[in-house]
């Protein structure tokens, strides 16, 4: 596993992802502040700051009172999923990226210099154009799972809803397949990792439950991708 500023990645993706973080620094390099006229723009873009306790907390709480926990959580990956499919777009366009690899590579660089976690994508990944694309990775630093440890509380379940719902609305519109991700252990219900499986929508259940048991016997990073197909 290789270690580059803004994400971790196995050797054979070093290349893009480097790549990407030359494209994503240079593009952070260029934030400008307009008070003024209240406005922040990155790039030419405008961007608007806020307290990430706020869309953890203040956001969850909110619309589970009116839908309650379930719906809530249906929402925040919903949430996630679309914004990170926007946001892959308009890179997509601004770069002009017409590699599948090249263009997920920005998703997880963009993710860490946008301050909502550091990602490390595991050896049983595997970028493909088909129903066996497989993505396995860690959140680091995940800003919704933070707010639990920060309070000294323990979910039951994983949290990181919006997280997960980024990385595949941009990941589905990097490779153009209905992708979709789950977490599967969770710093805020205690486990060491925050840690996703990221597959084809039509895959998931099964390399879901796969991804769970062989959590319980084996490191994360000696799982393969055929142990998961």
């Amino acid at each position: 596993m290789t270690s580059l500023k803004a994400v971790g990645v196995p050797p054979d993706l070093v290349p893009a992802f480097e790549a990407a973080e030359e494209r994503i620094k240079g593009f952070f390099d260029t934030v400008k502040p307009y008070p003024e006229k209240g406005r922040i723009e990155i790039g030419g873009t405008r961007f608007m700051w806020a307290q990430a306790r706020g869309m953890a907390l203040a956001f969850r709480d909110t619309i589970s009172e009116i839908y309650g926990e379930k719906g809530a959580e249906q929402i925040l990956y919903k949430f996630g999923n679309s914004l990170g499919a926007q946001e892959a777009r308009a890179f997509i366009e601004r770069f002009k990226s017409k590699d599948p690899v090249e263009r997920l590579a920005a998703g997880p660089v963009y993710f860490a210099y946008t301050g909502w976690a550091f990602v490390e994508l595991l050896p049983s990944s595997r970028p493909s154009l088909d129903e066996n694309c497989i993505f396995t990775f860690n959140h680091f630093e995940s800003f919704e799972a933070e707010v639990f440890i920060a309070d000294k509380k323990k979910a039951d379940h994983p949290m990181c809803f919006i997280n997960a719902g980024y990385s595949s609305g941009w990941t589905a519109e990097s490779f153009g397949l209905p992708l979709e991700s789950r977490e599967v252990t969770c710093q805020a219900q205690g486990d060491e990792h925050c840690t996703f499986i990221l597959t084809h929508r039509s895959k998931m259940l099964e390399r879901l439950d796969k991804f769970r048991e062989l959590l319980k016997t084996k490191k994360r990073s000696e799982i393969t991708t055929e142990d998961l197909l």
